[in-house]
């Protein structure tokens, strides 16, 4: 349950006992009203000095998150900031497009830094954007097709190019097989 809201965290009322879990403004905007039900994902920091917990609203912020962090300079905090300021598709388009003014307008990113992020991300976040669109396998056996060339060191991007180019040719109910031969051949293209 809610139990209260703050600038950029959240406590969240587990069984009793209240968990501060600092979020990005994108998802602190969506979990709704003090006293509701509220699901979220969550990563746990341990330094010398504190344990942070920070919370998610899906699955591809809190990648988007991990992406972030490991990027020397980048702590959880400031990958919130970003993520206050960029929605994980708009971080992935600014990466493939080296937009370093794009990531920059988050508070506490030098240009020194955004252009760190923008190179270190490259082919990390697992969306290509293309047009501004962006493009993602779409569930079931193509989720499946993507970890498969994934496992076999494909990077995130060209995987994603290869399963959607195969499952455009197969059809949606096409199984992982086929959408697995048929990917590897247009990656190898």
């Amino acid at each position: 349950m809610l139990a209260e809201t703050s600038g950029d965290s959240a406590v969240i009322d587990v069984g009793g006992v209240g968990y501060l879990v600092h979020l990005s403004s994108k998802t602190l905007d969506a979990i709704g009203a003090i006293g509701g039900e509220v699901t979220l994902l969550t990563e746990l920091q341990v330094r010398e000095d504190a344990w942070t917990l920070f919370g998610f609203g899906s699955a591809v912020e809190r990648d988007a998150f991990r992406a972030l962090t490991s990027i020397q300079g980048v702590g959880g905090r400031l990958a919130l900031a970003i993520l206050s300021v960029l929605a994980p598709d708009e971080l992935a388009r600014a990466v493939a497009q080296e937009d370093k003014a794009m990531i920059g307008r988050a508070n506490g990113v030098g240009p020194k830094l955004a252009a760190r992020i923008a190179n270190e991300l490259q082919g990390k976040l697992g969306v290509v954007a293309i047009g501004g669109a962006a493009l993602a396998p779409r569930g079931g056996a193509a989720a499946d097709a993507l970890s498969a060339l994934a496992n076999l060191g494909f990077k995130p991007a060209e995987a994603s190019a290869a399963v959607n180019a195969a499952q455009d040719e197969l059809g949606p109910d096409a199984t992982l097989d086929a959408l697995v031969r048929t990917a590897l051949k247009k990656a190898a293209k």
